[in-house]
């Protein structure tokens, strides 16, 4: 038997704004085994990446002919939860393709703004045309940092979700440092950092030595084959992001001591 109060219905609930962190799948291809391939790909390098993430299929790139559904929705929909991903929106549907999204339970995010760098050609490498790209949505870093005191050594990885990293030991060649937040070395960086991992184009990296194979903000990155200055190479350093008229780019300056 059913209990009906005699409280308000005003009382019952409140409808308040929410922020939810995204992550946006920018599809280049509408081949779902190529797209299999790049996150099984994508996985192995960074495995534990993606914990269960609400996601924004982006198929504004895909080239919709004569009101045809230009990608099955229905298969892809399972491996991108199998992957770690959550979907629960679609962006740059059209017409029939559309239907289709809201049939399988996504909802119309045309609105939704996604950021997208302008690629340098000295520090972004292009990506092949049928991987996804994946374009974090800017997340504020809310928890306390994560520490590391041991050295890493080459094949070692650490990400630290949703806040800053803090190594207090070398980062060997070969070893990769992660974090949605900033990324601090206090000691020689090797190997390969990512700050910013989700979008957060405010995070930075700090050594005291910095000689790494790679160096990535917001997506923007720079590898060893563009050598450092010789004013920051193998010192302590920082590195941020740095937008300009021509896109973002990273900035690599010496720490003052």
């Amino acid at each position: 038997m059913a209990i009906v109060s005699e409280a308000s219905l005003s009382n019952c609930y409140d409808i308040k704004s929410a922020d939810l962190s995204l992550v946006a799948l920018v599809l280049k291809t509408t081949d779902i085994a190529s797209i299999s391939k790049a996150l099984v790909e994508q996985m192995a390098e960074s495995p534990g990446f993606f914990d269960q993430d609400p996601v924004i299929i982006d198929v504004s790139s895909l080239t919709v002919e004569q009101d045809t559904p230009s990608i099955d929705l229905v298969a892809l929909l399972p491996l991108l939860r199998e992957h770690g991903l959550v979907p629960l929106a679609i962006k740059g549907a059209q017409d029939q393709l559309l239907a289709q999204a809201k049939g399988v339970g996504l909802v119309d995010a045309s609105d939704a703004r996604i950021r997208r760098s302008v690629p340098l050609a000295d520090v972004v490498q292009s990506t092949p045309s049928v991987e996804p790209v994946l374009v974090p949505v800017e997340a504020p870093v809310a928890l306390g940092p994560m520490v590391i005191d041991k050295p890493l050594r080459s094949g070692q990885q650490v990400y630290a979700k949703g806040r800053d990293l803090i190594v207090l030991a070398m980062v060997n060649a070969g070893a990769e440092v992660i974090a949605d937040g900033h990324i601090h070395i206090y000691a020689t960086l090797r190997g390969k950092a990512i700050a910013g991992a989700r979008g957060n184009t405010q995070a930075r990296i700090f050594a005291q030595a910095m000689e790494p194979e790679l160096i990535s903000i917001a997506g923007i990155y720079r590898t060893s084959e563009n050598a450092l200055p010789k004013d920051v190479l193998g010192k302590a350093a920082q590195v941020c992001l740095q937008s300009g008229l021509e896109g973002d780019k990273l900035l690599v300056s010496p720490l003052k001591t």
